[in-house]
């Protein structure tokens, strides 16, 4: 029968007991601030690709975008396999929860082969077919070859990750994921700065510091002693384990990878005003990461834990964890608004700078699309407190409609409305980008409303069985 081990029960017993805004910060910060340097680290990337040319960074921009798009797999699967995983944790199926995780780790490896098979031979046609422009595939294909050897590493250790945030090893991941970034961003500066390389070197860094998070895995789940540790012998893939992984995970892949190819669209779209538009727009994105990040960490956390609780029938305990989570995101927002209207002009200046020249024009796209993208910092910390709620109840074809929206009806119309029936120029990109922003929190939050009346019902229906006869 699998054992859970100490450290395991108590932080179970702690997620389920402990005052929420405590659990809340304690599980959530570490990743929080995790996801914010990776914001950074994207950010120091960019800028590496500015040093080289605007043009540059107008290929990393596009091709980002793309790559996510396939990593959207990995993501939903990492996903729906945690939150089942989390579920049974909480309910205390210590044989299932052993069963899930050696399960959803055979699951991530097939996937990942195939991703390979399919991709690595076919790099350049594929591009073509999702009609990048073919500049950009001149510019960054060997970039995106060496990328898609990235994103096949990086399948089973986005995996791993969840499978330790279930466990709530956010100090662990912290530390592992700064490590990485720490590797990353070194041998990033090494080939740019020292060998002069070109986009290709960045994604080379990025390959081999994968790869390192990757043998610390393997390492680590060969010492592990516990229900999570891999054993060949638990997996199981037949339906009763396999399809309520996939039933939680296709809705979150299918979400993430339609949002990732409508930020192609828009990047597309956007190269109606020059190509360096497209880069001063995915500029502007890292920018904004610097608080979305933040937000991005704490839904990460607040998954798990509304999950968990949820398994274990304390209905109530989820929503005060939606409510502090709201109130941290909101307060998230407010204080990255604040922070980036003083500093916009500071950090735009400096990704117009490349070994070339300073590029004023390139300096005030990113400005001129920022200025307006950063209103929207307040509804998207409602919209990442809605969406881990509803990811913690197992809501993910509600997530998906929710962000399909964002994009498909808040965001290409938008753009084609404002190209086609003003006289605007980048500063279109910025206004779709605030548009989009804001009604995807006010989307987030009418959907939240009949969730939460759902669940404060289940509530109540609990208590009234828990109750004596006679009262």
């Amino acid at each position: 029968m699998a054992q859970v081990s100490k450290r395991d029960e108590e932080f179970r017993q702690y997620a389920l007991t402990a005052p929420p805004m405590r659990t809340l910060l304690t599980v959530c910060a570490p990743l929080a601030l995790y996801q914010a340097l990776q914001s950074i680290f994207k950010m120091l990337d960019a800028l590496m690709a500015a040093h080289i040319s605007s043009s540059a960074v107008s290929a990393v921009a596009c091709l980002s975008q793309i790559t996510l798009m396939i990593t959207a797999l990995s993501s939903g699967l990492a996903v729906g396999g945690s939150i089942k995983i989390s579920e049974a944790y909480g309910q205390g199926e210590y044989e299932l929860v052993h069963r899930r995780t050696a399960t959803l780790y055979a699951m991530a490896t097939l996937v990942s082969l195939v991703v390979a098979v399919i991709l690595i031979p076919f790099a350049q046609p594929f591009l073509r077919l999702l009609q990048t422009p073919e500049e950009l595939i001149s510019a960054g294909a060997g970039y995106f070859r060496v990328e898609i050897l990235c994103l096949v590493v990086n399948f089973f250790n986005t995996v791993y990750i969840a499978i330790e945030r279930s466990r709530g090893h956010a100090k662990k991941i912290l530390v592992i994921n700064a490590s990485v970034i720490v590797v990353k961003l070194g041998l990033s500066a090494l080939f740019i700065y020292g060998l002069n390389g070109d986009v290709t070197a960045i994604a080379a860094a990025t390959l081999i510091s994968q790869l390192a998070l990757l043998g610390y895995a393997l390492f680590s789940m060969a010492r592990d002693s516990g229900v999570f540790r891999f054993s060949a012998g638990s997996i199981h893939l037949k339906g009763a384990t396999v399809l309520p992984i996939l039933n939680l995970s296709y809705p979150v892949a299918m979400e993430k990878m339609l949002f990732a190819a409508g930020k192609v669209m828009v990047n597309s779209m956007s190269g109606r005003y020059g190509e360096l538009t497209v880069g001063a727009l995915g500029i502007s994105n890292n920018i904004g990461g610097l608080t979305t990040g933040w937000h991005a960490g704490m839904l990460d956390g607040a998954c798990a834990l509304i999950s968990q609780n949820r398994g274990a029938g304390k209905y109530r305990r989820t929503l005060q964890l939606y409510g502090c989570l709201l109130l941290v995101d909101v307060a998230i927002g407010a204080l990255g608004l604040a922070i980036m209207s003083w500093a916009l002009p500071w950090m735009a200046q400096v990704f117009a700078q490349s070994k070339q020249q300073f590029d004023p024009g390139f300096c005030e796209m990113i400005v001129s699309i920022h200025r307006w993208e950063m209103l929207g910092y307040l509804t998207l910390g409602v919209n990442s407190a809605t969406l881990a709620l509803l990811l913690g109840y197992g809501y993910t074809k509600l997530t998906l409609a929710l962000n399909v929206a964002r994009v498909f009806l808040f965001r290409v119309p938008v753009l084609w409305v404002l190209q086609s029936f003003t006289a605007l120029g980048t500063e279109a990109v910025g206004l779709t980008m605030m548009i989009s922003n804001i009604c995807a929190g006010l989307s987030a939050a009418a959907a939240a409303i009949p969730v939460v009346c759902s669940i404060r019902r289940w509530e109540a229906e609990s208590q009234s069985e828990s109750m004596p006869e006679g009262r």
